[in-house]
């Protein structure tokens, strides 16, 4: 397992929280996330042989949200 640190923009609640926590769980080859307000950043472990960041941008920003 990888273990990776997104920084995203526009978070401003739990709900969002939720949101970007449900998206990047539901990816193939995620083990765990941690998505934090405070600090705007997701934690996640997976395997890179399934899933790649650029799949996390991906899903977190067709939320609504944006990886920087």
């Amino acid at each position: 397992m990888t273990k990776t640190k997104l920084l995203i923009e526009g978070m401003t609640c739990g709900g969002c929280v939720t949101a970007v926590t449900r998206v990047l769980s539901a990816l193939p080859g995620v083990a765990a996330v941690q998505v934090m307000l405070d600090t705007h950043s997701a934690d996640v472990e997976y395997d890179p042989e399934q899933v790649t960041v650029a799949d996390f941008q991906r899903v977190v920003e067709d939320a609504g949200f944006e990886v920087v």
